[in-house]
């Protein structure tokens, strides 16, 4: 049957001389393996369509329990601000490598949206790490680990709220308080906001870089934490922060 997804591509491995398989996240079906023969001839057209974080309708002669086989590619956006600045290439490589974990666990359709919604807000150069954090949030009910924003997570009072705590995996009131680290009532308010916001909205969020960084270390702490991931492109995205 021949179909044509939009999808963007997360992983690519070569098969044979010539050959290459790629990973698409498409917006109909998910995950999608496709085998591109010849694609890694440098007279094939295909050659630069194939290559990781090529977003694109791919057409292709789909196979829902096997490979799929690629026919043509037509791009959409070739996310050229991303691809020529290696902060944004950094950020890129790792909601990419996150995204791919996340979808191994649970194809559920709202990832394709959470994750190319940030792709496209990341090309029009909006703040990287809070684009960053605000679709690791999302992700965490994907991944069974979502965080209780409503009430403490030790007694269930929704008053008197004084921190959020990575390790409990919630608030804190003032009354189970005993020495967790203190996140601000602002960073907390924000954090509400960015579980709930679309994506696809935002325009401009101006946030100090202090609060921003408090919540990046919140988020950081939660998924060492819950997630049990651990990927090489957070570690030198870790890197790239602490230099700046």
């Amino acid at each position: 049957m021949i179909s044509k997804f939009e999808g963007i591509i997360i992983t690519e491995t070569p098969y044979g001389d010539n050959s290459k398989i790629i990973n698409v996240l498409t917006k109909e079906k998910g995950l999608i393996g496709i085998m591109c023969h010849n694609a890694k001839s440098l007279k094939n057209p295909i050659r630069s369509k194939t290559m990781k974080f090529t977003y694109a309708y791919f057409h292709v002669k789909y196979s829902e329990k096997k490979l799929s086989t690629l026919l043509d590619v037509d791009l959409i956006n070739n996310l050229s601000n991303i691809k020529e600045d290696i902060e944004l290439i950094s950020y890129m490589s790792y909601i990419t490598d996150l995204t791919y974990q996340v979808i191994k666990q649970n194809n559920d359709k709202e990832i394709y949206n959470i994750f190319i919604n940030t792709v496209l807000k990341l090309n029009e150069k909006q703040n990287p790490l809070i684009l960053t954090n605000i679709l690791e949030l999302k992700y965490l009910d994907f991944l069974g680990v979502g965080l209780n924003l409503d009430s403490c997570i030790k007694c269930g009072n929704k008053t008197k709220i004084v921190t959020l705590d990575p390790d409990e995996g919630g608030f804190i009131c003032q009354d189970c308080y005993t020495n967790e680290k203190i996140i601000s009532p602002k960073a907390i308010k924000l954090i509400r906001m960015y579980y709930l916001i679309d994506i696809s909205s935002i325009s401009d969020i101006k946030i100090t870089k202090e609060i921003a960084n408090e919540i990046n270390y919140f988020l950081d702490k939660y998924y060492d934490r819950y997630t049990g991931l651990y990927l090489k492109s957070k570690e030198f995205l870790r890197k790239i922060n602490s230099l700046a």
